[in-house]
């Protein structure tokens, strides 16, 4: 095994952590209503897309994406999904970061944030090589 695959094999266990442990989160009472908050309201629906099911979903598709980053057959789909997931639920992220009184410590401040999306996208990315 080279250092690049070595490297890449850290990485790849150490992000598959993140959104594993993330994704549980998802499905956790109290962390859940918060994150049902933090969907801005003009992506608020009814029915099936109601904030409360978009949270669940997400919670499985972090899940997901970090369990198919460890299996060689879904490990670059899950990258490039996950990089994508991630570009995908920044709108929530900015909101919550614009709405610090609400949300607390889940309200990272807006550019901290877009440096960590960012930086997770980049490791996906790695992962993907």
């Amino acid at each position: 095994m080279t250092v690049f695959e070595t490297v890449q094999l850290v990485v790849r266990i150490a992000l598959a952590a993140v959104f594993v442990f993330m994704g549980v989160l998802h499905f956790r009472p109290g962390a859940r209503r918060t994150m049902a908050k933090m969907i801005p309201p003009r992506m608020r629906w009814s029915g099936m897309l109601r904030p409360e099911v978009l949270v669940a979903v997400t919670g499985v598709c972090e899940i997901a994406g970090g369990v198919g980053l460890l299996l060689p057959p879904t490990r670059v789909a899950a990258a490039i999904l996950l990089a994508v997931f991630l570009v995908a639920v920044f709108p929530a992220n900015a909101y919550a970061a614009r709405h610090p009184e609400r949300f607390g410590k889940l309200a990272t401040p807006l550019v901290t944030r877009l440096l960590l999306q960012l930086l997770l996208i980049a490791l996906c990315v790695f992962c993907a090589l």
